[in-house]
């Protein structure tokens, strides 16, 4: 995508600067190489075979085909897959629950005009209750990789939302984070030890195109190096405005949620790991009941404040079905992104193995089977995702 030139590197004059900053509080985006990587959009049976394959050793190995659900024994299934976001938010305690980005639940009513002015007349005043205003973003219980969430910014998009949000589902709305910069922090903490540490850290840019004046939102899109191999992903969220010219040096974001399925940019931000960060999510650990392995998903102020432990706020915990999404750095091998993978995965076991000893009992896995079941047939049903 396009981003604000380094002195050192002249903008090209096909390439209008912004004339607004954009990643705000982020380390400059590398944008050298090739846009994707060969294998960042093979489709997902491809992909995990081999993690299949690896799950299958484990399991036969650690004699418990559902050990990898003891991960978070506090957590619905582990946090493998269906879970509710909601019950997980619950389970927060002391700094987790202050560093979790306020929210408020309500379950879809009938699907007519009537359920819908009731439903938002019910979302009123629950956010009224949970010192809630807009804007918000808004996004399913149920539901992974970034499905259904969306920006609310007045009284009637909301009442959109709820028009198209399936009967009888549950949705969250959450106080927005205005902050540009975004991060996946995955962190693993073996039972029986003080201390964790961060598996991985993702630095998640959100994509732009910069107007030149003249060009439609479609033809910038079609002409940017990585924008333009992810039309598929793009256009259809911005359909109503793609014969929209933008001004000249005017950035029209891509993407809304940090979500690599949804487009979003994913650096590799190990570097930028220290240890008084890895202290302040030991802290935040700590205050979740028994929780091990998962992904803190959260939109911070800077990276300097980050990297001291501060100036962030948590949007979502995944917890045993997360991954370490640095692997979607266009510059990641695959050799490196399996290693890591597979090495995720010893430790995902290797908890649930320990957990076990300590007197928890796995969770059938039908459980697991019926709760994958309910996020697969709920997925298609949500509004489309920004």
């Amino acid at each position: 995508m396009t981003e604000t030139a380094t002195p050192s590197t002249p903008t090209p004059p096909h390439r209008p600067t912004p004339n607004r900053p954009i990643h705000v509080g982020m380390p400059p985006l590398d944008m050298s190489g090739p846009p994707v990587s060969h294998f960042e959009f093979w489709p997902q049976h491809i992909f995990y075979a081999p993690i299949a394959l690896q799950w299958c050793w484990l399991a036969l190995r650690h004699r418990g085909p559902g050990l990898a659900l003891l991960a978070n024994p506090s957590f619905p299934d582990g946090g493998m897959a269906g879970e509710s976001k909601l019950a997980i938010f619950e389970l927060l305690e002391g700094q987790a629950r202050e560093a979790m980005a306020r929210w408020t639940s309500l379950t879809r009513g009938p699907a007519d005009a009537t359920g819908t002015a009731q439903d938002m007349e019910t979302a009123v005043g629950l956010m009224a209750a949970a010192d809630l205003s807009f804007p918000v973003v808004a996004k399913p219980d149920i539901g992974c990789r970034g499905v259904g969430v969306r920006p609310i910014r007045s009284r009637e998009e909301l009442a959109a939302y709820l028009e198209s949000f399936p009967q009888g589902a549950r949705l969250i709305l959450q106080e927005m984070i205005e902050h540009e910069a975004e991060a996946g922090v995955f962190y693993v903490r073996l039972p029986g030890e003080k201390t964790g540490r961060i598996f991985s850290l993702t630095l998640k840019y959100f994509p732009h195109v910069i107007g030149d004046g003249h060009s439609t939102l479609a033809e910038l899109i079609a002409a940017d190096p990585r924008a333009g191999l992810l039309q598929h992903i793009y256009l259809p969220r911005h359909r109503h405005r793609l014969e929209m010219v933008l001004p000249h040096g005017e950035p029209f974001r891509l993407a809304f949620a940090g979500s690599h399925s949804r487009g979003t940019i994913f650096r590799d931000g190990a570097a930028y790991i220290t240890q008084e960060m890895e202290r302040a999510f030991d802290a935040i650990a700590d205050s979740i009941p028994e929780f091990y392995f998962g992904r803190f998903d959260l939109r911070f102020e800077s990276i300097e404040k980050l990297q001291r432990g501060e100036g962030f706020k948590l949007v979502e915990i995944n917890g045993a079905g997360g991954e370490a999404t640095h692997i979607w750095d266009r510059k990641t091998t695959l050799r490196q992104a399996y290693a890591t993978l597979f090495e995720q995965n010893r430790l995902l076991f290797e908890i649930g193995a320990r957990n076990r000893r300590r007197g928890f009992r796995a969770p059938s896995i039908w459980n697991l089977w019926d709760a994958y079941k309910r996020e697969k047939h709920l997925n298609p049903l949500y509004p489309v995702t920004q």
